[in-house]
C-alpha cells in the first residue's frame, strides 16, 4: 500500500486539497488508521494556529479618507507641474533642479563604491584571547584564543554562507530529503 505524501495529508486536512487528490487521499484514508491520525494532527494544529490568523480591526473609514487625501494631494502635485512653462530638453537637462539631482545621484554613488569596496582579509588570531568566526569546509567554526567550537552541517555543494558586519555568520542548506536548516552564529 502506498501511503498518500505528509505534503497531501496536511493539505487535505485544511481542506486545501484539489478535488482529484481528495478524492484518492479519501479512498487511503479509509483503509489505513496510520494516515487518518496524521490527517487528526494536522487538523488539530490548523485549529489552534487559526487563532493567530484573525486581522485586528480595520477602520474602513479612515481609511478611505486617508485615501481620499492622498488623491487630492497627488491631483494638486499633478496641476503645479502642468502649470510651468514648458522648457527646452536641453536646458530642462541643465537647470538647476537637474544639476542637484544629478549631483545627488553621484553622491550616492560615490559612497556605495566607497562602502562596497573590499577589506584585506583579518590576520588570524593567535592565541591572545580575540575571536574569529569563520566558514570551514564542514560548517562555521568559532575560535577564540585557541579553542574552537565548531558547529557541523551536512555536507552539500548547496551551502550558502553569509557574513554580517557585527560578527554574525549564517549557513543555510538543503539536505537530501528537501529539509531547510540554517545556522546563525552571533559573537558577542
Amino acid at each position: 500500500m502506498t501511503h498518500p505524501s505528509e505534503t497531501d495529508l496536511a493539505l487535505y486536512a485544511g481542506q486545501d486539497l484539489g478535488w482529484f487528490g481528495r478524492l484518492r487521499v479519501t479512498r487511503h484514508l479509509a483503509g489505513c488508521r496510520e494516515c487518518r491520525r496524521a490527517v487528526q494532527e494536522f487538523a488539530a494544529v490548523s485549529e489552534s494556529l487559526a487563532d493567530f490568523n484573525e486581522l485586528p480591526p480595520i477602520s474602513w473609514n479612515r481609511l478611505a479618507n486617508e485615501m481620499k487625501a492622498n488623491i487630492h494631494l497627488g491631483l494638486s502635485a499633478g496641476e503645479c507641474v502642468r502649470r510651468e512653462a514648458p522648457v527646452g530638453t536641453l536646458a530642462r537637462a541643465f537647470s538647476a533642479r537637474a544639476l542637484t539631482a544629478y549631483a545627488g545621484a553621484m553622491a550616492v554613488l560615490v559612497a556605495s563604491l566607497y562602502l562596497q569596496r573590499p577589506m584585506p582579509p583579518a590576520a588570524p588570531a593567535a592565541a591572545n584571547g580575540s575571536t574569529i568566526l569563520r566558514a570551514t569546509a564542514n560548517g562555521i567554526e568559532l575560535d577564540q584564543g585557541g579553542h574552537a567550537l565548531s558547529l557541523l552541517h551536512e555536507v552539500s555543494d548547496s551551502v550558502t554562507y553569509s557574513a554580517g558586519a557585527q560578527g554574525s555568520m549564517r549557513a543555510g542548506y538543503v539536505d537530501a530529503d528537501g529539509h531547510v536548516t540554517i545556522n546563525d552564529v552571533y559573537v558577542q
